[in-house]
């Protein structure tokens, strides 16, 4: 009775099935002319990470990445919006994806109808599920937060109700509350 979902609940993953929407026509524009805007950056250590549903700008690898993302920050987000998609900020990182889509939303999605949920996250994008878990909880789900601060995002820090170091520290946290 395990769910998991992805890509911010555009693909949930239930008893062993899969359920993902098609690619949108969007998508595959923006796959298409995506890497010229980041080619056009002139920082050679930026790359695009295609989830297929959405896809990130990764500066994580350049010797400055806040710079590196800044050159390109307006030029990203005149596609994305010439596409209707949204861009999020990310840890070094600005992915584009489908609008309406947050994990908070995928968050009251799975919560319902089940007696207790776990959320784990370490980036900017997991700061409204760490806020929809409180929610959970307030209303009376058993509910709790997990940071992982491997990403080094200052904003996460403090706002999830444990915190791990990294992700084999979540890993070990998993396999404790499963025995």
């Amino acid at each position: 009775h395990v769910a998991v979902a992805g890509l911010y609940g555009l693909e949930t993953w239930t008893d062993g099935a899969l359920d993902t929407p098609d690619t949108p026509d969007a998508i595959e524009r923006l796959r298409e002319r995506l890497p010229a805007v980041v080619a056009a950056g002139a920082d050679q250590d930026v790359w695009v990470e295609d989830k297929r549903l959405s896809l990130v700008v990764h500066a994580r690898k350049a010797q400055d990445p806040q710079t590196a993302l800044a050159a390109l920050d307006s030029p990203v987000r005149a596609l994305a919006d010439g596409l209707g998609l949204e861009v999020h900020p990310g840890a070094d990182v600005l992915e584009v994806r489908l609008p309406g889509y947050d994990k908070a939303g995928a968050i009251r999605r799975l919560a319902a109808g089940r007696t207790a949920v776990l959320y784990l996250g370490d980036d900017l994008g997991d700061l409204p599920a760490f806020a929809e878990i409180a929610t959970l909880r307030t209303a009376g789900t058993l509910a709790y937060s997990v940071a992982v601060r491997s990403s080094r995002v200052p904003d996460v820090e403090g706002v999830a109700d444990v915190e791990v170091a990294d992700p084999a520290a979540a890993v070990a946290l998993l396999d404790a509350l499963a025995r």
